[in-house]
Parts: structure tokens; C-alpha cells; sequence
């Protein structure tokens, strides 16, 4: 029994290591030049099958892989694709240097490499990655199916100067803790509530006693944000707008 046991243990700490190691580093040509991704599939990835994509931006000091890392279970349960793109400054996402041009050029070379159903491309972001891409969903609103983020609102009028450039009302979900000290409650509700009166499906959720650190929360604010942008998909075909940046 003894013996039984022990195979027993081995085969689930195999399987507990091979998990965890589905996070794989990535390099791609945006914008002419090389950038680093991260991603995680399911483990059992078909040719023939549609899969979401969850496009996930990092807080700043941080990489792709920090979030990306987070959404691991996920991924395998729900059966979605989800990718980091590194900002080409780790402490701050820029227009127009990480997007939107270089975020469609990652979006449909994977999708010429991986099975993602088109109608169901979402953005997440933690922090600046956040306002990157709550900022993003609005520019590229017929191309993004819906923006969930942690830790994220609009403080100042270039940012809020996004809202009406937006062609189509794209959901969206703000999570956030009445803690943070960044990005304060009161600041992801006005968000909010900017958006709603510009007629968009935005809400907010904020959580009791948390604040801005996501890591320690990222299961249970990954699962709120999945169960947003499930909900939502384009209508029509992807259609990626381009703008003239100074």
C-alpha cells in the first residue's frame, strides 16, 4: 500500500510540475523591431478549434510574464489563449511606441500561428497596463471584442479624449480595490461613470479591503474579468483603425 502510495504522489508531483511550466517566452518583429511576449495554451491545443485570446498587460517594473503567469489555470479550464506583450519601456506603456499599431501586428501574426476565434479577442491589464489598455479597447473598439483591468482609471483629459474616439460601444470592467492608492475608488467609479454617460456597458467592481497589489488576488480577479469579457464578441468581421501620431 506503501509502495502504491508513493507512485501515487510521484505521478500528481509530475503532473503539479508540468503545469506549472506552460508559461513559454516569446520573440516577435513589431514595428521593426524585436519584442518579447509571453503566452500560455491549453495544454491539449487542436488545429480545429477557435480559442478566445486574452491579450494581458503588465504593471510597470514588470514583464509579460508576471500576468500571464497568473492566468494559467484559467487558460486550461476555459480553454483560452493568453499573451503578455513586454512594453518597451518596463515602467511604462507608451503610444504610439507599444501600440496600437504593434499590438494588431502581435494579434494577427498569432493568429496566423494559433487557433483564436477573431470575434473573441479581449484586453486585460494591471495597473499601467491598465489604463494602456483601457486606452487601447476605445482606439481599436471594433477590433477588440471587450477590456477588462485591475487597478486602472482615467486621470487626465488626454486620457479621457480617448472615450468618443471609440466607433463602437465596447464593453467594459473595471476591478479595483477601496484601498488602492494609485488608482483610488472614487477615480474608477468616475471612469465608470464617464463611460455609461457616453453610452457604453462599463462597470466597475470594487473589492472591500484590497488594494492595488494583484498577485496575491490575481485567481479570483482573473475569474471576475474572464466572466466579463466571455460575454462579449464582435459582430462582424475585425476591423483595426489607424490613426496619424505626432
Amino acid at each position: 500500500m506503501k509502495r502504491v502510495l508513493t507512485w501515487i504522489a510521484i505521478l500528481l508531483a509530475g503532473d503539479v510540475a508540468f503545469a506549472a511550466a506552460k508559461v513559454t517566452k516569446e520573440k516577435m518583429t513589431l514595428g521593426g523591431m524585436e519584442r518579447t511576449y509571453f503566452q500560455t495554451l491549453p495544454r491539449d491545443l487542436r488545429a480545429d478549434e477557435a480559442l478566445p485570446l486574452v491579450l494581458a498587460f503588465h504593471g510597470s517594473g514588470r514583464d509579460g510574464k508576471s500576468v500571464v503567469e497568473k492566468w494559467t489555470k484559467l487558460a486550461e479550464q476555459e480553454r483560452l489563449i493568453v499573451v503578455g506583450l513586454d512594453a518597451v519601456d518596463p515602467q511604462q506603456w507608451q503610444i504610439p511606441h507599444d501600440g496600437p499599431n504593434a499590438v494588431w501586428e502581435l494579434a494577427e501574426a498569432l493568429q496566423k500561428k494559433l487557433p483564436i476565434d477573431s470575434s473573441r479577442m479581449y484586453l486585460f491589464g494591471h495597473s499601467a497596463g491598465a489604463v494602456f489598455a483601457l486606452k487601447l479597447g476605445l482606439l481599436e473598439s471594433e477590433y477588440f471584442a471587450a477590456v477588462a483591468v485591475h487597478a486602472g482609471s482615467f486621470r487626465t483629459g488626454g486620457e479621457l479624449a480617448t472615450i468618443p474616439l471609440a466607433k463602437r460601444k465596447v464593453p467594459v470592467l473595471i476591478i479595483s480595490g477601496d484601498r488602492d492608492q494609485f488608482f483610488p475608488a472614487p477615480s474608477v467609479l468616475a471612469t465608470v461613470e464617464t463611460l455609461q454617460k457616453a453610452g457604453f456597458p462599463a462597470e466597475s467592481h470594487i473589492m472591500a479591503g484590497h488594494d492595488h497589489w494583484y498577485y496575491a488576488l490575481a485567481t479570483s480577479i482573473n475569474e471576475r474579468a474572464w466572466k466579463f469579457l466571455t460575454a462579449a464578441r464582435l459582430s462582424a468581421a475585425p476591423k483595426f483603425e489607424i490613426y496619424q501620431f505626432p
